[in-house]
């Protein structure tokens, strides 16, 4: 016997998903649609409750279209990655240690980039 929370998604997946097929149509989606693209077997009020949520959070917009609403991501994929960040780094008080933990995990790659990104902020 299978546990039902051994078969749930990992946290963000459907809206990560959501939000995939969204940027990829790059024109407002209603939830029908959105259900249609992920091709995933979800019903459509569950596609209708996640895309609810991102609305609630500010990720993507709506406009009526119909008696319901079509779609549209916000900000790109760079952008909503860089919004999550800065809101866990809101989270706490302490926000140099958790700056100073980020960049101590850094590649030297990316600490690299992160000192020509910052250098030419400065100018």
């Amino acid at each position: 016997m299978t546990d039902e929370k051994d078969e749930r998604r990992p946290s963000g997946e459907l809206e990560a998903a959501v939000m995939a097929a969204l940027w990829a149509a790059g024109a407002p989606l209603t939830p029908g649609r959105v259900q249609l693209e992920l091709a995933s077997g979800l019903a459509r009020t569950t596609v209708t409750t996640i895309l609810s949520r991102l609305h609630e959070k500010g990720v993507v917009g709506r406009e009526r279209q119909g008696r319901g609403y079509a779609y549209f991501p916000v900000q790109d994929a760079a952008g909503l990655t860089a919004r999550r960040m800065h809101t866990e780094l809101d989270r706490y008080t302490d926000r140099e240690t958790v700056l100073a933990r980020f960049v101590a995990q850094l590649s030297p790659d990316d600490e690299q980039l992160l000192r020509q990104l910052l250098e030419a902020d400065e100018t």
